[in-house]
């Protein structure tokens, strides 16, 4: 029986797994690296922490499996990391939820046009993607900028590290605002446009396709057999995709993680020409079986917005802070008793796409306390995923099923507010590792023991299902009413039009 290793690099954490190849789960190892916070807006991680952590959880997974067939990597999206003409580090990695870079936003839609851009990428300018990022160092550090050579996303800086070879793949390069969506491949355009050199770009390679094999120092450190393959891998939504058994659905992927997406398969390019939800390039390669792209929405502060009140308000650092906090929370009523929150501590993309817009408590009284302020935050932030879901609505999908991944559908309380707030059965993906463990499989697909369409619908296990509340779901369809509100309401506040 093969074994095969899952590889997640995560925005606070790096998760990995070893599954054989039918799909169960042997081993796991995590460990955590530091967000870097130099400047109000500003959001940052050291590559070397990255590489540390790997190697900290792939030993800690590998503990009592001595032998490894294949590997396969998952990461952030969006994320630049900088190397001079030597292959070093110049700057740490600017990431996703990073708002330095709201000039380049407008000077890059200004420049290419709003609808062209969609039409080339699928997606709007927004913040922390990559193409802004660069164009900030091009404007802004311009002597690291003189010295760049090289430009790699999150993962691929990590599976550089393993093999010595440089490349990316379509779902993740699509997250970076320079890649010709509809037909997989770099805009020649787009990069002139912003004068960044294709060269520094990495060749675009099939996600199961082999990149390379784990070379001597990096087996080393890791505790692996050098040779092993290294398959491509992906971005982490499109590897969630994969975990959930998401080739070609009709059902709605909600992830609350650090952020949270929403997410259903495309079988062709199909794009919001309105930019509030993004189109991106599943793992898969488009044929008439499956999908090779899917929309998504993405709000930023999804369990971050839990993890600012356990730290910051409550100050609660053990590990039974986030259990008390839901059993705070199941004691307030439906609505947090008038008290709404808006998750927006770090800007909003979908649907809002505004980097200046602000978290808010509204209708906060005297007689709120902590049950209240829990309440309001896991509901703000299922409302802003609602919102998302509305889109999808107006563009003629209907889904008629929610899957739940991600750290906040280990909370049975969370997974029944999205059930009634959407009015939708949910079903909660029976491995939390979605990510590390849609890796895996392309690890397993790329060497070649088995399709990977079929591989994902073999893999894929749900657990528990939480049915809507019909009448929870009438008083949160007046509620979601007052949240958007909200924003309407105060967005001039912060310095908007």
């Amino acid at each position: 029986m093969a074994n095969l290793l899952g590889i997640d690099l995560g925005t606070s954490s790096v998760k990995v797994l070893v599954a054989d190849e039918n799909g169960k789960i042997l081993s796991r190892g995590s460990a955590d690296y530091p967000l870097l916070t130099p400047k109000p807006g500003r959001v940052e991680q050291d590559p070397h922490d990255w590489w540390q952590a790997a190697v900290m959880a792939v030993r800690q997974a590998m503990t009592g499996h001595p032998s490894l067939d294949g590997i396969g990597i998952s990461g952030q999206m969006h994320g630049a990391v900088l190397l001079d003409h030597a292959d070093h580090i110049l700057n740490p990695a600017v990431i996703w939820p990073d708002q330095r870079s709201s000039p380049q936003v407008k000077e890059i839609t200004d420049l290419i046009g709003r609808e062209r851009l969609i039409e080339i990428t699928g997606s709007p300018a927004a913040t922390g993607f990559q193409a802004a990022t660069l164009l900030w160092f091009q404007q802004n550090q311009r002597d690291v900028w003189r010295k760049t050579r090289r430009v790699l996303l999150p993962k691929d800086y990590l599976r550089w590290r393993m093999t010595g070879e440089f490349a990316t793949d379509p779902s993740d390069a699509a997250g970076t605002l320079l890649l010709d969506g509809r037909n997989r491949t770099w805009s020649l355009h787009l990069l002139e446009q912003l004068r960044i050199e294709s060269r520094f770009m990495p060749p675009i390679h099939l996600s199961l396709g082999e990149a390379g094999q784990l070379h001597p120092e990096a087996a080393a450190e890791m505790g692996l057999s050098s040779g092993t393959p290294v398959v491509v891998g992906a971005a982490d939504t499109a590897c969630s995709l994969l975990g959930a058994g998401m080739t070609a659905s009709s059902d709605l992927l909600l992830t609350i993680s650090t952020g949270g997406q929403l997410i259903t398969p495309a079988k062709s390019f199909v794009f919001d020409r309105h930019g509030q939800l993004h189109t991106f390039c599943s793992a898969l390669e488009p044929d008439s079986q499956q999908a090779g792209w899917y929309l998504m929405g993405a709000t930023l502060s999804a369990g971050q917005s839990l993890r600012w009140l356990r730290d910051s308000i409550f100050n609660m650092l053990t590990a039974e802070a986030y259990p008390q906090m839901i059993a705070w929370a199941e004691q307030a009523r439906i609505g947090a008793d008038g008290l709404i929150f808006t998750p927006y501590l770090l800007g909003e993309r979908s649907p809002l796409m505004d980097s200046q817009a602000r978290g808010t408590f509204v209708g906060l009284t005297i007689r709120h306390g902590r049950a209240e302020l829990v309440r309001a935050v896991l509901e703000g932030v299922v409302y802003s995923l609602y919102e998302m879901y509305l889109l999808l609505v107006e563009n003629g999908l209907r889904p008629e099923r929610v899957l739940l991944a991600g750290g906040g559908a280990r909370s049975r309380f969370w997974m029944q507010l999205v059930a009634d707030i959407f009015g939708l059965p949910v079903e909660k993906v029976a491995v939390e590792e979605q990510s590390a463990y849609g890796a895996a499989l392309l690890a397993g697909a790329g060497i070649g023991l088995f399709d990977v369409v079929q591989g994902a619908q073999d893999w894929a296990k749900v657990d528990v299902q939480a049915d809507p509340n019909l009448k929870a779901h009438a008083q949160y369809q007046e509620l979601q009413t007052v949240f958007r509100a909200v924003y309407q309401n105060t967005r001039h506040l912060f310095g908007l039009n």
